[in-house]
């Protein structure tokens, strides 16, 4: 059972086109051309176009591509602070807010054309993005799913919380969970595939898979694929075995 996957894209729309064009490239090289791509969120934030990676997955899957887009937790900072009245996430450090420049809310607004200064309020800034932003952006993020199962893998953004069967996790783990999920060595039923941490490349451990290589700090993703609980990375020459990690 052959599955595609794609980490935390983050704005970097040239990048995700170009992924996707390895991916092809393995399609064609294995004759398969039904097996999912599985994206694993964080679509928003920090690169220079959120709207244009918005913009590309929502029309693969409207032409039937076979794509799935988990939702990341800068994916539901992005549409909480689009909702009627802004909702704030309480997981974020204090003083923190999606408008806070290390998170990345700025650019993902620029890419829609809502630019502000910090003597702004944030009643005005949101004004102009709910004007700004479409309507069916928004329901986009809001519809993602936190997870897909398919044979041996689990896939969900940050990661799970160990000991808790997985039909019982968190939305908040699903999403921001990192220390407790990673330093953990125990077998959770499933391989995990997940982002939200970067790591200098792509990396198996043995009872999970991170793919997130830093695109939101302008680093190259790095797809892989998927075979049983095996997996190798998608590069311009072919695949190559995934590194293991300790």
């Amino acid at each position: 059972m052959r599955t595609y996957s794609i980490g935390d894209i983050h704005g970097q729309r040239a990048e995700l086109e170009r992924v996707h064009t390895l991916i092809e490239a393995d399609r064609k090289r294995t004759g398969d051309a039904e097996a999912p791509v599985v994206h694993i969120g964080d679509l928003c934030d920090r690169g220079p176009d959120t709207r244009g990676v918005i913009e590309f997955l929502m029309a693969g899957q409207a032409r039937g591509e076979n794509w799935v887009v988990l939702k990341g937790n800068h994916d539901r900072l992005m549409h909480w602070f689009l909702e009627p009245f802004p909702r704030h996430d309480p997981y974020l450090l204090v003083g923190y807010t999606w408008l806070h420049e290390r998170i990345g809310g700025h650019e993902s607004l620029e890419s829609y054309g809502v630019t502000y200064s910090d003597r702004d309020r944030v009643f005005r800034v949101h004004a102009d993005a709910r004007s700004a932003v479409p309507q069916a952006h928004i329901d986009y993020l809001s519809s993602l799913p936190l997870t897909y199962e398919r044979g041996d893998c689990f896939f969900c953004h940050a990661g799970i919380r160990p000991g808790l069967p997985l039909r019982d996790q968190t939305e908040t783990d699903l999403l921001w969970i990192r220390e407790e999920f990673h330093d953990s060595t125990a077998d959770h039923g499933k391989l995990i595939v997940h982002g939200h941490t970067p790591v200098d490349h792509a990396t198996h451990y043995g009872n999970r898979i991170n793919l997130d290589t830093g695109a939101g700090y302008g680093r190259p993703i790095q797809p892989v694929v998927i075979e049983g609980r095996d997996a190798w990375l998608l590069t311009e020459d072919g695949r190559v075995p995934l590194p293991r990690g300790a």
